[in-house]
């Protein structure tokens, strides 16, 4: 979240005419977005850019009604080492209102991957709750996707899906995400401090074209970083430590593609300091 004052803004606007005032009423069309690069690409702790740059966008639709609609995008390294395709596109539509101080937000992510198989592809419903206090915000959410092949347990092994040879094709189940963001602007400053926590339940094992949103089944992730916004620009850099308490024996019989370069040393889901640049507009 950015945060913005505008003392100066407000003091020129008290000494204009009224009817200079009533010149600029609120758009019932507003258009957000922004582009930016990352040094890995992370969801939800783990790596889909094979732990490499990723470039990302996205733009956002709303109407003064709270709904929205919107895009967001981002290049992936094969679904992180997983192999397929190497996109992900985003479909998002919303409604969002706010009650007593608090932002409600309900909407659904369809999650495209271009390229690859429709069966790859996946809606996944949320609720968010947002709230302030000065320069802090918290936001609580809630994403349930219903069963679809995409979440089943294809493969029940790395070693399956390194020969190609499903296990169960066809096989579908859920997953709930549960998350809760933070944000503190320091204030007469640009910098903003965040952290993140979530955990997963879903299926262990990997989905058609070994694709995962939760590869062990359940896990937690972490993050803690901050944002710094340059002055007088629409930029903002940003560093995050991001983590999991997926363990290296807890996803052994994932590998070798739960690796970088699937190599089958390591894990795309260990510790990792991740830099970013993003340009709002």
């Amino acid at each position: 979240m950015i945060f913005k004052y505008l003392p100066a803004a407000v003091l020129a606007a008290l000494a204009l005419p009224a009817t200079a005032q009533d010149a600029d009423p609120p758009k019932p069309i507003t258009v957000s977005g922004s582009v930016g690069l990352v040094s890995d690409y992370r969801f939800r702790g783990v790596s889909q850019s094979d732990e490499n740059l990723a470039v990302q966008g996205g733009l956002t639709i709303a109407h003064e009604s709270g709904v929205y609609i919107g895009t967001w995008g981002s290049n992936l390294a094969g679904w992180g080492t997983f192999g397929g395709s190497n996109m992900e596109l985003d479909l998002i539509a919303g409604y969002k209102t706010t009650v007593d101080d608090l932002t409600i937000d309900v909407g659904a992510t369809w999650y495209m991957y271009p390229g690859g198989f429709n069966n790859t592809d996946f809606i996944e419903p949320y609720v968010k709750v947002s709230g302030t206090a000065g320069p802090a915000s918290l936001t609580v959410g809630l994403a349930y996707a219903p069963k679809q092949e995409a979440l089943g347990a294809w493969y029940f092994n790395g070693t399956s899906a390194a020969n190609g040879v499903y296990d169960d094709p066809g096989d579908k189940n859920d997953n709930l995400y549960v998350w809760v963001d933070g944000a503190a602007a320091i204030p007469s400053t640009p910098l903003t401090l965040k952290g993140h926590i979530g955990f997963s339940n879903g299926n262990s094992g990997l989905g058609p074209f070994a694709t995962s949103v939760a590869p062990t089944g359940e896990y937690i992730d972490w993050l803690v970083g901050a944002d710094f916004a340059i002055p007088n620009t629409p930029l903002t850099l940003g560093i995050a430590y991001t983590d999991t308490d997926i363990s290296r024996r807890e996803s052994a019989y994932l590998q070798p593609s739960f690796s970088k370069g699937q190599d089958g040393t390591g894990s795309i889901a260990d510790s990792q300091v991740v830099f970013s640049i993003t340009a709002a507009f």
